[in-house]
């Protein structure tokens, strides 16, 4: 508020350094992560800024005034132009290393898959042959399968 550098006076809290009340929180940023059944499958997509060859569920950032289900809704369709019926919460995760807060959902989507800009290739994996990962989205969608009676294989990040 007062243009003074910032400073760490405690652990994990971020200060002005004239003391004039600020602090900054650095609260994390909401997103949602949807598990997307598709024709009885699961689509993984490849974000076309990703440098490695990972496929993962769609995900979004949470707009201003926007609530988690509807921003995944409009996730679906924006990066798969699929119709998402009423989404159903997995759970929430921490993502720390994005200073993120990963709110999971499942949503059944009709439609012909076209994909927008952020996305350059998916693919459809029957849940059963589903593999999970051990961050957030992976996590979202390895609780879900759970609820499927499958357990899958969770594999490491590289």
């Amino acid at each position: 508020m007062c243009a003074e550098p910032l400073v760490e006076r405690k652990a994990n809290r971020i200060e002005c350094a004239a003391a004039c009340g600020f602090v900054n929180y650095d609260n994390p940023i909401p997103v949602a992560a949807i598990v997307v059944e598709y024709e009885g499958k699961i689509v993984f997509a490849h974000n076309s800024a990703w440098q490695r060859d990972f496929y993962g569920i769609i995900t979004g950032f949470v707009d201003h005034r926007e609530g988690p289900e509807d921003c995944a809704v409009r996730e679906v369709k924006e990066e798969l132009n699929l119709d998402a019926g009423p989404p159903t919460l997995i759970g929430v995760y921490p993502f720390q290393q994005l200073n993120q807060i990963i709110i999971g959902y499942h949503v059944t989507a009709t439609g012909n898959i076209t994909l927008n800009e952020e996305l350059d290739r998916y693919k459809l994996v029957a849940p059963e042959e589903c593999v999970a990962w051990p961050t957030g989205t992976g996590y979202a969608l390895r609780d879900w399968l759970r609820t499927q009676g499958i357990e899958p294989e969770m594999i490491k990040l590289r």
